[in-house]
């Protein structure tokens, strides 16, 4: 374990497993290093595989005032500090990912999972402040409701998900859900052309048709890119699954 600092100062925490070409991997809401532990377990047999708590997560500091361009900042120093690597992000962090690599952040390939962009566009204006007031008044339970109910998730759905035993660990990360959608911005994919590394997008197959839509204008987007669905996986994607699909491409 070890940490590295990004541009402003703050600490960056973050570990390295195994051995071989580097390869950074970059979680998405309510993720921290833990979450990535069993991926990286599964890769670790041919690549030095770099797990690190995102801004405001773990052992990382989250130093105010939030700017997307912070955490582009954070990959930066996370890859720095591997000398060089590829990278694989996982929902929102395969958006913070490409929008690194848009901003000419050094990536030897990239590989990303259902990055949560929408054809429509359709994340509310004033989403991100709506979350930060709800932090701000200590709201956190509605926060991560908000969140879900974003991702259209059923009232259903929602309060089976208060009822099981990982609720604690999301309220805990609410703070961060700002973030998250400042990542994800409007929704639309953005311009992606200065993205020169090569790119693989995946999707899962179960997956809702509205993700797949957006995987496949993500993989349109970029000069070089190809695409492959998962048979039967869905945004829980099962790292069994991914993790040979992500070996062969990173090899």
């Amino acid at each position: 374990m070890g940490n590295t600092r990004s541009s402003d100062g703050t600490v960056i925490a973050y570990e390295c497993l195994g051995s071989g070409p580097a390869l950074v991997l970059v979680g998405g809401a309510f993720s921290d290093r833990d979450s990535a532990r069993p991926l990286a377990g599964l890769l670790a047999s041919g690549f030095s595989v770099h797990i690190y708590d995102r801004r405001g997560r773990g052992g990382s500091g989250d130093t105010p005032p939030y700017a997307v361009e912070r955490e582009i900042e954070d990959l930066a120093a996370v890859i720095a500090a591997a000398g060089s690597a590829s990278v694989f992000g996982m929902s929102s962090g395969g958006i913070l990912s490409l929008r690194a690599a848009a901003h000419g952040v050094s990536m030897t390939r990239i590989a990303v999972y259902e990055p949560p962009f929408s054809a429509t566009a359709s994340v509310p204006a004033g989403f991100a402040a709506e979350q930060r007031a709800r932090i701000a008044e200590g709201r956190r339970e509605e926060a991560v409701e908000a969140f879900l109910a974003a991702l259209d998730m059923s009232p259903e759905v929602i309060a089976a998900i208060r009822d099981g035993l990982g609720w604690g660990h999301l309220v805990g990360l609410a703070h961060t859900l700002p973030y998250e959608a400042a990542i994800v911005g409007t929704g639309a994919v953005p311009d992606l052309s200065g993205v020169s590394a090569p790119v693989l997008v995946v999707d899962g197959a179960a997956s809702p048709a509205s993700m797949r839509a957006a995987a496949r204008a993500v993989a349109d987007a970029l000069p070089d890119a190809s695409a492959v669905g998962l048979p039967g996986q869905t945004h829980n994607v099962d790292v069994g699954v991914l993790a040979p699909v992500l070996r062969d491409f990173f090899a």
